[in-house]
């Protein structure tokens, strides 16, 4: 079992926020995010639903940070 908590998608924006990306574009529930770098990735916001595992570990690759460093930002 993982002793990562679960995340919303709003809570992961904030974060990633803190890491520099900005919302760009919304479309319907997905939050599209991109870094002045041009890191991009997107981020669904589904209410009352949590990021699943697979779905996270996706938006961290795209985003190119590591587990630790996203988890000391939440």
């Amino acid at each position: 079992m993982s002793d990562f908590p679960s995340v919303t998608g709003i809570k992961l924006i904030k974060a990633l926020r803190g890491f520099g990306f900005e919302v760009k574009r919304i479309r319907g529930n997905h939050h599209f995010l991109q870094h002045p770098d041009g890191r991009c990735t997107v981020v669904p916001v589904h209410r009352g639903e949590t990021i699943g595992r697979g779905l996270f570990a996706r938006i961290l690759r795209d985003c190119d940070l590591k587990r630790d460093e996203i988890q000391s930002a939440l």
